[in-house]
């Protein structure tokens, strides 16, 4: 058995004033997959006795991924080998013996949407990187991928239909990522529970009031269907503006 959990920290130096070390402790993962952790390996201490893996982008205090695990992969590899999308560190892909993880933080459209053209790109090759790698081992993708994929993932969809994460364009690139042989595996386990979510504005209250997105996931290979033994929101773990989601395999 086997539990991995995603975390997008906003900040992973802020976080740690937060009680990240405290939250991580109560996960219990055997693979702590972070996003926009915004620092470099060894500017503060992250004391979990894991094998650790840093993805930090170019910029200063922005976007970047890590990884700790308590089992050692057999390789690793970083970013989607394209230049243009490799100079802000969103992936980070670990290669263990009966599947491959994939850490992932989606670029956000923005403001106005001046970066959904570069998200299709973002999404083509993300994609086309994924179903290669699903070619040789089972994958387990997990990470902030800035969208919400169905109305039932955020509170207010007619309102906020065509704003960043909630864009026909985004929505359709989800849809065909899971048409390209990958589950969203807490929907498929439920599929019909409503108010689940992952991220939350710091405006109005919005977390109090759970009025939130759920764009944080975990997506595997069909063929890893039959292993899942459980799949979980942590709306309860502060310290960010999302919230803990894990997954338990039984490989």
């Amino acid at each position: 058995m086997i539990t991995l959990a995603s975390w997008n920290v906003n900040g992973l130096r802020a976080c740690l004033k937060h009680g990240f070390l405290d939250a991580a402790k109560d996960l219990d993962a055997d693979i702590l997959c972070l996003q926009e952790i915004k620092m470099e390996k060894g500017q503060a201490a992250v004391d979990l006795c894991c094998h650790e893996f840093w993805n930090s982008a170019e910029r200063k205090g922005y976007s970047g991924t890590a990884v700790f695990s308590k089992t050692k992969p057999n390789g690793e590899q970083y970013g989607l080998g394209i230049d243009k999308h490799d100079g802000e560190g969103r992936v980070i892909t670990l290669f263990y013996e009966k599947f491959t993880l994939v850490n992932v933080y989606t670029p956000n459209a923005q403001h106005e949407l001046k970066r959904l053209d570069y998200r299709m790109e973002w999404e083509d090759a993300f994609r086309a990187y994924l179903t290669e790698l699903d070619k040789s081992n089972p994958l387990v993708i997990c990470g902030d991928l800035n969208v919400a994929h169905q109305e039932i993932d955020l509170k207010n969809a007619k309102s906020n239909r065509m704003n960043p994460g909630f864009t026909d364009e985004e929505r359709g690139k989800m849809t065909e990522l899971l048409g390209s042989g990958f589950t969203d595996i807490f929907r498929k386990l439920n599929p019909d529970k409503s108010d689940a979510y992952t991220w939350w504005s710091y405006r109005a209250n919005a977390r109090e009031n759970n009025v939130g997105w759920r764009i944080d996931y975990f997506l595997i290979s069909e063929r890893l269907l039959p292993g899942v033994a459980g799949a979980r929101i942590h709306p309860h773990i502060f310290g960010s503006d999302h919230c803990p989601v894990d997954l338990t395999l039984d490989l």
